[in-house]
């Protein structure tokens, strides 16, 4: 028979208030006293009733995280700081892969909300999966806008975009192109392009744009690079919105004995602990991932907390240029 709060009062020679005070850290308690409820409840194998002290405290601290895949090291990486700042705050992650998938997202959304969680993180690329007159349920949004009023943080893209875009000119690249995600979403990431047009256009540089209309699917990547070097044979210079891109565009460059950077300079975008484990040698622009995931956890309990009053609707945090061997 499973132990009871009872019994652990028993064990201890407390009352069943004082136990349920030490579990829910109300009010003083002597460490003396906690270190007998402590003892009694291991020794009685006695498991605390989440469930039963969420209802109490009208709080489940369960956070949702909704993310295309972590399979990408972005997202992964910024899934694993996420987790890792909740479990420091008392928080548990409620992890969902929607694939980019509209359906799968609203059901998740759907699961979510009917398990209580007391906040969402959402990276989506469908706009319109969260009503945004629903003040009930604290959302923030990392890199994609879903609402005027929920809080979106990312990166500063423009300024990566222009950076990037900057360096290929310096290093006397004459015919420079970018490869990007679909023209269609809605996103910050797009200021990338728009920085890459703005500075080819500065330098009375013509802008060739390339899109990847699915940028989950590698074999995607492969057709659009294997296309773009077909039809730019002289191509010297790729910016790549993301570090997977630019991968792709290696492996390509590499299988028709492309020399790199001798004949073609390549700089990506996001930077993660696992393109720098794996390309070492990739120019990239760098996103601040932890930070991102922090001021993401912050603004989603201050919304929880009701202190959002002066909470920012966009977050922008700066970038940093890596430069590497591929340029």
């Amino acid at each position: 028979m499973k132990p009871k709060i009872s019994d652990v009062a028993k064990k201890a020679g407390v009352s069943k208030t004082t136990v349920s005070r030490v579990l829910n850290n109300r009010g003083y308690i002597s460490e003396k006293t906690k270190d007998l409820v402590y003892k009694a409840m291991e020794e009685l194998h006695y498991v605390p009733n989440d469930l039963a002290r969420s209802l109490y405290k009208k709080r489940s601290y369960i956070v949702g995280l909704i993310v295309p895949t972590t399979g990408n090291p972005f997202f992964g990486e910024l899934t694993f700081h996420i987790e890792n700042l909740c479990d420091e705050l008392g928080y548990r992650v409620l992890l969902c892969n929607s694939s980019s998938r509209s359906d799968k997202e609203q059901k998740y959304w759907d699961m979510l909300l009917r398990n209580q969680v007391d906040g969402v993180i959402v990276i989506t690329y469908n706009r319109g999966l969260i009503n945004s007159d629903n003040k009930k349920n604290p959302v923030v949004a990392i890199d994609h806008y879903l609402s005027d009023t929920i809080p979106v943080i990312g990166s500063d893209n423009y300024e990566g975009g222009k950076q990037a875009t900057e360096l290929l000119v310096s290093k006397k690249c004459k015919q420079i192109i970018h490869i990007h995600g679909p023209d269609s979403l809605e996103t910050p990431a797009n200021l990338r392009k728009k920085a890459y047009v703005d500075v080819m256009k500065s330098y009375n540089r013509t802008p060739i744009t390339y899109s990847v209309e699915n940028v989950l699917d590698s074999n995607n990547h492969i057709q659009v690079i294997s296309t773009l070097f077909d039809q730019y044979p002289d191509v010297d210079g790729i910016f790549a919105s993301d570090d997977l891109l630019a991968a792709a565009v290696i492996a390509e460059a590499k299988k028709r004995e492309i020399s790199i950077p001798d004949q073609l300079k390549i700089i990506g975008y996001d930077g993660t602990e696992t393109s720098k484990s794996l390309l070492p040698e990739l120019s990239t622009i760098q996103q601040p991932i932890d930070q991102i995931a922090k001021v993401a956890i912050d603004s989603l309990l201050k919304m929880i907390e009701n202190e959002n009053h002066d909470l920012q609707l966009e977050t922008w945090l700066p970038i940093k240029l890596i430069e590497g061997s591929t340029t």
